[in-house]
Formats: structure tokens, C-alpha cells, sequence
């Protein structure tokens, strides 16, 4: 199997504080995203790729008050974003929470994980309009939301249709402007370091230096606002 980084998650209270933090901690305006109907959220989005990372981006995600959930919804919001520590958190600024991965078969990997006695999610279709086209992926989301090692294991993406014949061709990369902003590492530490070295090897997930010790997600970047680094603090 071989995976690699798709996008970097930040939540925000709000997604118009999301956009101000970005402006204050990166110097650009990320680009309009669209609403998940499913987990009433909505996202803006800015590309972060470099050579290491082709297919980088960084989503900032936050609950939509527009668009709640169904009355009749049983599950929880993805990336925990219904658990009160990560909303408590966001309340006083934005977070570095979740990481996903790409893949060209979403299911094999799941159940990979799944012999490893990880439960990574059920597979849950999902789309939004662009202007270039319509996004369609599928996409790894758990009943109770929780993104699993305090969030320093990736979700699992797989973008197009099960039968598209160019799967990637409307992937985000594909359709945001450069930002100015590149990923120069991805670092995480965990106390259960070993099983996660072990379930990233196991999708072929190459690009992140796993070492023990407190959660932690760490990414650093390049930005019109000079290096910038983004941690996850055991969220």
C-alpha cells in the first residue's frame, strides 16, 4: 500500500475567526471552501504542497450555525469537533486537530487497519460544488467522531468516484491558486508511538517522523509571515 499526506485540519470556533487567524498567523486569505451537508460544517482551504507533500492543502473547518444536524442524525461531527475539550480549546484560537491521508483504495487500507485491531470508520461518501466541477470522495468517519491517538492518525480520503476513470482530476490541488504557504515537515510524538509507526507502514504513509512521546501533531511551514508551526498540543 502506498498513502500519502492529503490535508492538515484546523478547527475554528467560527469559520470568519478561522480566516482572521490565518490572515494573522500566515499572511493570506485562504480560498472559499463549501458546506458538508452530512456533518454540518463548512471549510475554507489553501494549498500548502511541495515536492515532499504534491498534494498538500490545509482545511480549516468549523460547525456551520446555518446548517445543523438532522434531528434524526446518530452521529457525532467528524474530527471531534462535538467534543467539548476541542471546543473549549477553539473558543480561544484556532487548532492544529487531524491529518489525511490519501489513498487509492480506501477499503484495503480500512481493513488493514482493522487486522491491526484499529477501527478506523465506516467509508462515507461525500461531495461539494467548486467552480471547476463537483468534489466527490469517500472518505473514513467513525460513529462517535473520535479521530483516534489524540488525532495523529490520519483519516483515510479517496477522491472521485469508485469507478472514476481520472479520480484525482478534481482534487483540491487541482483547483486552489498557490498560497505562498508550503509544508516543510510533519512531525508527531505519541505515547503509543510503536502501533502508530506500525499502521502507517502498514498504509505506506512515508512522509511523517513518528517518535515517542506526549500527543502531539506538529507541522511547519514556509509563509509570507516567515517560518510558522502548528501544533496539535495532545488535543
Amino acid at each position: 500500500m502506498n498513502s500519502q499526506l492529503d490535508h492538515l485540519i484546523v478547527a475554528a470556533q467560527t469559520l470568519s475567526q478561522g480566516v482572521q487567524w490565518c490572515e494573522e498567523t500566515f499572511g493570506i486569505t485562504p480560498t472559499a471552501g463549501g458546506e458538508h451537508d452530512k456533518f454540518g460544517t463548512h471549510n475554507r482551504l489553501f494549498k500548502i504542497a511541495t515536492p515532499k507533500y504534491p498534494m498538500a492543502y490545509l482545511e480549516i473547518i468549523a460547525i456551520n450555525p446555518a446548517a445543523p444536524l438532522p434531528k434524526s442524525q446518530k452521529n457525532k461531527r467528524w474530527f471531534d469537533l462535538d467534543d467539548p475539550r476541542i471546543q473549549r480549546a477553539i473558543a480561544k484560537t484556532p487548532r492544529l486537530i487531524h491529518m489525511v491521508a490519501n489513498t487509492t483504495d480506501i477499503q484495503a487500507d480500512r481493513q488493514a487497519l482493522r487486522e491491526q485491531q484499529i477501527e478506523r470508520g465506516s467509508v462515507i461518501h461525500a461531495s461539494r460544488k467548486t467552480n471547476k466541477g463537483r468534489l466527490q470522495w469517500q472518505i473514513t468517519v467513525r460513529e462517535d467522531g473520535e479521530r483516534l491517538f489524540d488525532g495523529t492518525l490520519a483519516s483515510l480520503i479517496q477522491w472521485g468516484k469508485e469507478d472514476a476513470a481520472e479520480p484525482l482530476r478534481l482534487h483540491p490541488r487541482n483547483t486552489l491558486p498557490r498560497s505562498g504557504v508550503s509544508l516543510q515537515s510533519l512531525h508527531i510524538t505519541h505515547p503509543s508511538a510503536a502501533k502508530l509507526q506500525k499502521a502507517y507502514d502498514t498504509l505506506g504513509l512515508q512522509q511523517v517522523v513518528i517518535q515517542e512521546g506526549a500527543a502531539n501533531l506538529c507541522a511547519t511551514f514556509n509563509s509570507p509571515k516567515g517560518l510558522v508551526q502548528l501544533e496539535s498540543l495532545g488535543l
